[in-house]
């Protein structure tokens, strides 16, 4: 693979991580937000607490991928 190509990838990737990052932190708000309402839907809130879980997984699988951790 030439160096303009992995580039290329390793740019893909950091958007990719920019706009999990960012989504996960719109969903934690969102959850401050409805366990802030006094009639907040539970269920609802456990779904966006889910969702939050795998983006979090998704981040750190990706942000190995743009920075691998190198045994010497």
């Amino acid at each position: 693979m030439s160096n303009d190509a992995i580039d290329v990838q390793d740019a893909q990737l950091a958007a990719e991580l920019a706009r999990l990052r960012q989504e996960h932190r719109d969903l934690d708000a969102a959850i401050d937000a409805l366990e802030g309402m006094a009639a907040a839907d539970q269920l609802q809130i456990q779904r966006l607490k889910k969702r939050k879980l795998y983006l979090k997984d998704k981040i750190i699988a990706l942000a190995d991928q743009v920075t691998p951790d190198i045994i010497a």
